[in-house]
């Protein structure tokens, strides 16, 4: 039984890397597009659908953990979950070129406390709503050479566009904090390049990637920091549908601008380690896995970070 095949250069390329703030707004840097067995880029069209659930719990001050408000803030952060939905659509063309389109879902969940003339206040923001698109545009071309282990290149750039809310309050009319909305106002450019191989001896191959997104303007006083996220990882067939996967994901953001924002509280570094599985349902159709373990994480000022994060995901071609 042949394993799914889909275009996952592009989706690889268009899903979003992790994102840090003060608040614990974040989407996950797996990569689920590495995922099928032969993720070279092939004509024609391919989707995937992806849920993400983070549970961003965990103060942390530098590299260490702290407790909620050990480090008092104006707003001491308790705690955030993240869930987002996030579709995709990628057509492939003969000449090596490529599209993808992404919408994205985003679930919050957030609570913090706020310190106010002496008084401690609670406050909690839960909403559901439409995040920012992405268009991604592609190029690649396979390398000669190594007939036994055939390998492909390639370069991603586009555009995060301001489709999501950066107004959203609670029932209580407080407008959340710029860095939890689920829009940032701001059209960012994406480049990125991957380079994938496949090692037929082995019935597996690799994957490695790097991503940079920079936001080209501000929104009412406010500018994401910058974004750089690597990865590699490599896909194990463990059967005639099953293949284990295992990636290492390294983000790392710049401070956010603006007098919007909380730059003494924004931007950081991460390692994560995604070990996953995938499930070959038929053909051009599976399902992927994925649970994802910070080795690693260091904060500016005091943020909440990630215990863990989980990744299902159904992707197609057609």
């Amino acid at each position: 039984m042949t394993f799914c095949k889909f275009i996952a250069a592009f989706t690889a390329a268009a899903l979003p890397v992790a994102a840090y703030a003060s608040c614990g707004a974040a989407t996950c840097s797996v990569n689920s597009g590495w995922t099928a067995e032969n993720a070279a880029t092939e004509t024609g069209s391919a989707f995937e659908l992806r849920y993400e659930y983070i549970d961003q719990s965990q103060p942390r001050s530098g590299s260490s953990r702290v407790g909620v408000g050990e480090i008092r803030r104006h707003h001491d952060e308790v705690s955030t979950t993240n869930q987002s939905f996030i579709a995709s659509y990628s057509k492939m063309f003969s000449s090596g070129w490529g599209i993808s389109l992404v919408a994205p879902l985003v679930s919050r969940d957030h609570q913090h406390v706020h310190n106010h003339g002496g008084a401690r206040i609670t406050d909690r923001w839960n909403f559901t709503e439409l995040g920012d698109a992405r268009v991604i545009g592609r190029y690649q071309r396979p390398l000669e050479g190594n007939f036994s282990a055939p390998a492909t290149a390639g370069v991603s750039f586009g555009m995060k566009l301001p489709t999501g809310s950066t107004t959203v309050a609670n029932g209580a009319g407080n407008v959340a904090e710029r860095s939890l909305q689920p829009g940032t106002g701001t059209s960012d450019a994406i480049i990125g390049a991957y380079y994938h191989q496949k090692l037929p001896k082995q019935d597996a191959s690799w994957f490695a990637q790097a991503q940079y997104q920079r936001a080209l303007n501000s929104n009412a006083n406010y500018r994401p920091g910058a974004v750089l996220g690597m990865d590699v990882g490599l896909r194990k067939s463990l059967g005639e549908r099953v293949a284990g996967l295992l990636q290492l994901n390294v983000v790392t953001r710049q401070r956010d601008g603006g007098t919007a924002a909380e730059p003494a509280d924004s931007g950081g570094r991460s390692v994560f380690l995604s070990p996953g599985l995938a499930y070959a349902l038929g053909e051009g159709l599976q399902v992927v896995g994925f649970y994802q373990q910070p080795l690693y994480q260091y904060v500016n000022g005091v943020q909440l970070t990630m215990r863990r994060a989980v990744v299902l995901g159904l992707s197609g071609r057609f």
